[in-house]
C-alpha cells in the first residue's frame, strides 16, 4: 500500500474513532462493504493491490477510464436551472458555479460507490469515504451522518479539525459542531472554541423542526449493495469486475514485457572484429561495438578458436493473439459494469454508424447512463432543498418558491443526421430557413435572416451539399 493509501487509512480510522468518542455514534456500514470500497478506491487511484514490481505486473488504470467514461456520458451537455423567485436565482447561481464539477462528482461516485455533496454558504463540498460516515438510516434513507473538515493554518503552523454531526430524531433536525487543534494532521488534538478556528461564524449547535430530508445530497451508484442489503450506501462501479481488471493488467503487462524484450540480437564472435577496435573483455562490449560501427543489437562472444560464432535471434511477438484475450477481458469488464458488449475494445474499427444503430447496439449502455442521470438529478434536487434551508438559517437570500429542471444531452445524437433532416424540412416549407442556418451552418441570426430575405426575393433557396 502506497503512502497516500496509508493516509486515507488513517483518516478512515480517525473519523470512526472520533465519532464514537465525541458523539457516541458508529458507522452503519459493514466491514465487508468498507473493504470492497477500499480495494476499488486503490484501483481507481492507480495503486491496485495486484500491481507488483517483482512479478512485473503494472496497471493501465482501466478502472479510472471506466469511471471517467461513465461520468462523461452521464453529464453530456448537462444543464441545471433553478428559477421562480429571488431565492431560486440565488440557488441557481450557487449550483451553476459548480456546473463543471458535475462530471467529477459522477466519476467519484462511480469510484467510491457513494459520495456526499454538502452545501456551505456559497460552495458545495465533496466528501469521499473516510471524510464522512453514515451513523443512522431508516431503510435506504439516511438520517444521521458525521463529516470531518481539516484546515491547515500556515501562520500558526496548526491543523484544525471540525467534526459536524447531523441527525434527524423525532422530527427534530440537529447539527452539532466540535472543533480541535493539533500540531499534526494525524490527530485531532485538543478541543478549541469554534470562534478561534477558520470556521468563524458557523453555529456550534442548531436545532430545527419541519426540515424535509438531510441538509446534504447523496450521490450513489444505481446498482444494489449485495454485501449489505440494508445499507443506504452503494458499491463502487467496478466492484463486480475486480478479478477481470486484475487479469487485464496481467495480460497487458505480459504483452508490454514481451514487446520490450523483442529486440533483435546477433551473437557474434569477437574474433571477427578488427583488433584495432579494442578488446571487449577489457573495455566492455558497448564501447567496442560502437567504435566498430556495428549495430547496437550485436552481442560479442568469445569463440572456441575452432569455429566462428554467428547467431541471430529474432523473437516472434504474440501481440495479435494477446490482443484477442485483452479484448475479451475488456468486453467482460464493460458488461459487468453495465456497458453493452464490445463498448470497450482495442485495435478495432467499427466504421461510421447512425444514431439509430447506436441506440439498437448500445441499449444496455443507454440504460446505464439513464440510471446514473436519475441518481445525479436526485442529488441535485437534494442540494437545492439543502441550500433553501441554509438560506433561511443564515439569512443568505429572500424566501421564495423554486422549480428545478435538469436537462441532459442525447448520447445517441448525430448532428449530420439532424442537419440533413432539418434541411429536408426547409425544402418542404416546414422549418424556417434562417433557423436552419443558425443551428447547423454557424450563421448569426441577423445574417441568416438577411440571407433568407435575399433568397425569397430570388424565389429560391440556395443549394446545399453539392445538389444539382
Amino acid at each position: 500500500m502506497g503512502f497516500f493509501n496509508k493516509i486515507k487509512g488513517w483518516f478512515n480510522k480517525m473519523i470512526h474513532t472520533d465519532s464514537k468518542e465525541i458523539f457516541n455514534v458508529a458507522a452503519v456500514s459493514t466491514p465487508e462493504t468498507d473493504a470492497v470500497v477500499q480495494t476499488c478506491a486503490e484501483a481507481y487511484r492507480g495503486f491496485p493491490r495486484w500491481a507488483d514490481k517483482l512479478s512485473g505486473v503494472k496497471t493501465i488504470n482501466f478502472a479510472k477510464s471506466l469511471c471517467s467514461e461513465t461520468a462523461r456520458l452521464t453529464t453530456l451537455a448537462i444543464d441545471v436551472t433553478v428559477d421562480g423567485s429571488a431565492r431560486a436565482d440565488w440557488i441557481n447561481n450557487v449550483i451553476n458555479q459548480s456546473r463543471f464539477k458535475f462530471r467529477y462528482w459522477c466519476e467519484y461516485a462511480c469510484a467510491y460507490g457513494t459520495i456526499v455533496l454538502k452545501p456551505s454558504e456559497s460552495t458545495i463540498d465533496v466528501f469521499l469515504p473516510g471524510d464522512y460516515i453514515v451513523t443512522d438510516c431508516a431503510g435506504d434513507r439516511i438520517t444521521g451522518a458525521v463529516f470531518r473538515y481539516v484546515e491547515y493554518d500556515a501562520i500558526t503552523d496548526k491543523w484544525y479539525t471540525r467534526l459536524e454531526h447531523h441527525r434527524i430524531e423525532n422530527d427534530m433536525y440537529s447539527i452539532v459542531n466540535r472543533c480541535f487543534v493539533s500540531s499534526t494532521e494525524r490527530s485531532k488534538g485538543k478541543p478549541i472554541e469554534i470562534e478561534a478556528t477558520p470556521w468563524v461564524g458557523i453555529l456550534e449547535e442548531v436545532e430545527m423542526q419541519g426540515v424535509d430530508g438531510m441538509l446534504f445530497a447523496v450521490l450513489r451508484t444505481p446498482s444494489a449493495n449485495n454485501l449489505d442489503v440494508n445499507s443506504p450506501l452503494g458499491l463502487p462501479f467496478i466492484s463486480d469486475a475486480l478479478s477481470e481488471l486484475e487479469a487485464l493488467d496481467v495480460a497487458w503487462s505480459r504483452n508490454a514485457e514481451e514487446i520490450h524484450d523483442s529486440g533483435r540480437i546477433v551473437m557474434l564472435d569477437s574474433a571477427r572484429l578488427n583488433p584495432r577496435f579494442g578488446n571487449p573483455s577489457l573495455e566492455g562490449q558497448a564501447s567496442v561495438v560502437e567504435r566498430s560501427g556495428l549495430p547496437k543489437y550485436v552481442r560479442l562472444l568469445e569463440g572456441d578458436g575452432v569455429e566462428d560464432v554467428y547467431h541471430e535471434i529474432n523473437p516472434q511477438l504474440n501481440t495479435e493473439m494477446r490482443l484477442t484475450g485483452i479484448n475479451a477481458l475488456l468486453s467482460e469488464i464493460g458488461f459487468k459494469c453495465g456497458f453493452s458488449n464490445g463498448y470497450f475494445v482495442f485495435n478495432e474499427s467499427t466504421g461510421v454508424i447512425t444514431a439509430t444503430q447506436v441506440e439498437a447496439d448500445d441499449r444496455r449502455t443507454i440504460q446505464l447512463i439513464k440510471d446514473m442521470r436519475d441518481r445525479l438529478e436526485d442529488a441535485v434536487g437534494q442540494l437545492v432543498k439543502a441550500f433553501d434551508v441554509l438560506a433561511d438559517l443564515y439569512n443568505l437570500a429572500p424566501s421564495g418558491a423554486y422549480d428545478v429542471v435538469c436537462d441532459f444531452g442525447d448520447i445517441t445524437y448525430n448532428r449530420e443526421e439532424d442537419r440533413a433532416r432539418y434541411y429536408g424540412f426547409v425544402r418542404d416549407g416546414r422549418y424556417p430557413f434562417w433557423k436552419y442556418l443558425v443551428e447547423f451552418e454557424g450563421f448569426s441570426e441577423d445574417d441568416a435572416k438577411q440571407l433568407e430575405e435575399e433568397n425569397k426575393a430570388a424565389n429560391k433557396l440556395p443549394l446545399l451539399f453539392g445538389e444539382e
